[in-house]
């Protein structure tokens, strides 16, 4: 008897120690896994192409890309300086996505043409047409270099250009000219000799020092950190400057250094250069170096130093917040050779009083008079959009209070007031008036389109309402303020117009698609109102052809009105019964309950599906609740996240009790997952409520004092709100953390804050409090996931997770009853 025990309970561990052999959900397992077959097979469908019009409207190009590339891919060399990534063997940057194949297409005929010359398997980047359309020019990375190759539309065919390598580094590594006839090239410097090694032996200590000045920066990552640094940082954007003409010949421009930017004038006669310089910070990325800013002629001469701005560590936190003396030097489209700027009035401090914010200059060829100031700003600048009629759209944001106002500008009319065309609130997506149209001149520089004679703006909008988005055109007279509807999209489609292609506005060019057909192109001719396809794409997803999706409202319990897209699998009935969820989500900031209040997305919009997607379980029998609005309201003077946690959990909590009103989910099997702030939103609501069967995060910071000066949208330090810091923080809760999570990371993410150390220390955090979690670092991969081995092994995570801990999950005892 004893013996048939022994014999009994080895046969007993046998099986065990076998089943946990045969599970490759174990701890510690290895090697890449695959999801289940119908997930694989979505990932790997074909994706749907880009587009791009030729600046006369006459003719589209089809950029074909791949799918996503394999791991060793983003396992090539990589350095990372500066807040850059770049691949030492192409002196270019590092995990760059690429087209592989060019097409042309008429816009009125039916025709195309595959561009040839290019080699097999070639890896396309910075496609640009030349401002007359006649020709694309493109860079293509080789092994070890970047090659500028030139395509003729005429013929349909490409070749290399020049023999030298591009300098892809940092900034744009070509031009064109405005003419068409040549570009100016960013080249590596025959001057940088070779790569800097690292000293086998330390020098000395790495010493930074401060003196009491105020340097508050946010958490940015792949910063400088030493001297070999700085010496690879200077070795790689080392460049030159030169003009090639569309025959190959080069012809030396006298610039040399670490070159940022370069733009010639309209008038083809000057380059506007920006160039850094020392001393390099290791506090803050290389858009915040000293640098140069220079008007050169074409041979590079130096025509006029428009300013040398110092090291920008002293940038005052907040979103209002900007950067000393001049910035966003740029030349006016509708002038030969005039820049124009801007400079704060408030040492670019938001807290600070003032009456201006920001001042707008010009500065006209031959730049010898002072610039003349042409407007002040009571909010902080945000962009100009200039007319062939020398007049300008000038728009200023201020933050703290979501406002928006847009100016008429007449700078070159004596004594003309600005004329104030839109004040409102950018969070109130109902009242968007949209954005203008802009058109091409033959120059290469965009002015707005016009209609009625310059009298009116075309604008094209999102078109939000509570019914769903419905875009739309409009005609807006400059004079009576007024919009005229010239075309709305209508249901059961959602069509976005792309441009316009005729002065009369009567013909555009719009992308269409419906809850079953994916997104094309066509040609929409407003005065017969007929349709003419321009693309075929076919579904990228044969799959999720059939799911059911519904644009759904509910409301918070302190009225707050909320919305999300359900998704549901082919053929499911509420007769079926209830289905286990995935509920997948973002938080965001409001200042008004209004704002928060309205309607996101249409219920006419295809289902689209990416490596990030929710989507993909609605193969495996899961309902999905997609992009549920979450948002933190904090009304006049209240700070949104000083409520954070109480409102993140009621608005999760009205999700959950419409999904399970409807009878679409399983109150006891339902999931919550998110990325980045989404996964700082799920571990939030596992600490703080019982709503949720397991979770999922990936890519998320959960220990805000990590973050100490801002995250997301919270401007305030952490001295200043220590308690908010602290209620917000995950990690600070983890002892109340009930239910599974599952945590994942890419090792080399590089987004600001999201350090993976956030996610190693939450883990290790609920592995001390013996809480169930598991922890999956990916290799190679940043903030968003490239690799198809990458992609393939988190879905099979998350699908593993989701079988063990939601759909099969134990549910008769829970805390969700």
């Amino acid at each position: 008897m004893q013996a048939t025990i022994l014999r009994l309970r080895l046969a007993l561990t046998l099986l065990a120690l076998l089943t946990m052999s045969q599970s490759t959900f174990a701890q510690g397992s290895t090697g890449y896994k695959m999801p289940p077959k119908a997930i694989a097979d979505l990932v790997d469908a074909p994706p749907t192409p880009a587009v791009s019009l030729s600046p006369n409207r006459t003719l589209m190009l089809i950029l074909e890309r791949p799918s996503l590339p394999p791991i060793s891919e983003l396992a090539a060399p990589e350095y990372r300086l500066a807040g850059l990534r770049i691949n030492p063997r192409t002196n270019g940057p590092s995990r760059a996505s690429y087209f592989t194949k060019l097409v042309l297409r008429s816009i009125d005929k039916p025709e195309e043409r595959v561009i040839s010359g290019l080699p097999s398997e070639a890896r396309i980047t910075n496609v640009r047409w030349s401002p007359n359309g006649a020709y694309l020019a493109f860079t293509l990375t080789r092994s070890n270099s970047i090659e500028l190759w030139l395509a003729n539309v005429a013929t349909a065919s490409a070749k290399k250009l020049i023999n030298a390598p591009l300098n892809d580094a940092f900034g744009p590594a070509f031009v064109w000219l405005p003419d068409s006839k040549g570009l100016i090239v960013k080249l590596i410097s025959d001057k940088r000799g070779k790569e800097p090694l690292a000293p086998a032996v330390p020098t000395g200590p790495v010493i930074q020092e401060t003196s009491g000045k105020t340097a508050a920066a946010p958490t940015f990552q792949d910063l400088l950190k030493n001297a070999h640094d700085e010496a690879l940082f200077e070795y790689f954007l080392a460049s030159k400057l030169a003009q090639v003409s569309l025959s190959g010949a080069l012809k030396p421009i006298a610039k040399e250094g670490l070159i940022a930017t370069f733009q010639p004038s309209p008038n083809g006669k000057y380059l506007l250069v920006e160039t850094l310089h020392r001393p390099f910070s290791y506090l803050v990325p290389a858009a915040r170096f000293p640098k140069k800013i220079e008007v050169l002629d074409l041979t590079g001469k130096l025509v006029k130093e428009i300013a040398d701005l110092p090291l920008a560590e002293d940038i005052p936190l907040g979103r209002d917040a900007a950067r000393k003396g001049v910035r966003n030097c740029q030349w006016r489209p509708d002038a030969p050779a005039t820049l124009y700027w801007v400079e704060a009035q408030d040492n670019g401090d938001p807290k600070v009083k003032a009456e201006v914010r920001d001042k707008l200059f010009v500065l006209a060829e031959p730049f010898t008079d002072a610039p003349k100031e042409i407007a002040a700003l009571t909010y902080r600048f945000q962009s100009a959009l200039w007319s062939e009629t020398h007049f300008a759209l000038i728009s200023e944001t201020w933050w703290s209070t979501r406002k928006i106002r847009t100016w008429k500008l007449m700078p070159d009319v004596k004594d003309a007031q600005p004329d104030l065309l839109f004040d409102r609130s950018f969070e109130d997506r109902y009242s968007d008036p949209g954005e203008p149209v802009m058109k091409m001149l033959p120059n290469g520089f965009s002015v707005l389109h016009l209609a009625d004679g310059g009298n009116a703006l075309l604008m094209i909008g999102e078109g939000a309402s509570p019914e769903g988005d419905k875009p739309f055109l409009d005609k807006f007279n400059l004079t009576t303020k007024k919009a005229e509807r010239l075309w709305q999209s209508a249901a059961p489609y959602y069509e976005y117009p792309i441009d316009v292609l005729d002065e009369a506005s009567q013909r555009i060019v719009t992308s269409r698609e419906s809850q079953t057909d994916p997104p094309n192109y066509f040609v929409r001719n407003l005065s017969d109102n007929t349709l003419t396809a321009l693309t075929n794409f076919p579904h990228p997803a044969p799959a999720l052809a059939k799911v059911q999706k519904e644009l759904i409202k509910y409301k918070r319990e302190d009225g707050v009105e909320l919305s999300a897209t359900l998704y549901t699998p082919e053929g499911w009935t509420p007769e079926k019964g209830p289905l286990p969820m995935l509920m997948w989500a973002y938080p965001r900031e409001f200042k008004s309950a209004q704002a928060a209040s309205q309607v996101v997305g249409s219920p006419y919009r295809f289902t689209r599906i990416n490596w990030g997607s929710p989507l993909f379980w609605l193969t495996q029998g899961y309902a999905i609740l997609d992009g549920p609005t979450m948002p933190i309201v904090g009304e006049g003077g209240k700070e949104p996240n000083d409520t954070y946690i109480p409102q993140l959990v009621a608005s999760a909590k009205a999700a959950v009790e419409e999904v399970v009103r409807r009878g679409v989910a399983d109150r006891r099997r339902i999931a919550i997952g998110g990325h980045s702030y989404g996964a700082f939103m799920t571990a939030n609501l596992l600490a703080h409520s019982d709503l949720f069967r397991a979770g999922i995060a990936r890519s998320g910071a959960y220990n805000r004092t990590l973050t100490p000066f801002g995250f997301q949208n919270e401007e305030r330090t952490l001295w200043q709100a220590p308690e908010t810091y602290i209620a917000m923080s995950p990690f600070m809760h983890a002892d109340k953390i009930n239910e599974p999570i599952l945590l994942i990371h890419g090792e080399a993410d590089n987004n600001q804050g999201t350090f993976p150390i956030q996610t190693e220390r939450f883990f290790n955090a609920l592995k001390g409090l013996g809480k169930t979690a598991r922890m999956v670092l990916l290799p190679h991969e940043s903030h968003g996931y490239q690799a198809r081995e990458s992609v393939m092994h988190m879905l099979y995570e998350m699908h593993e997770w989701l079988e063990k801990y939601v759909k099969n999950a134990d549910t008769k005892t829970s805390q969700l009853d």
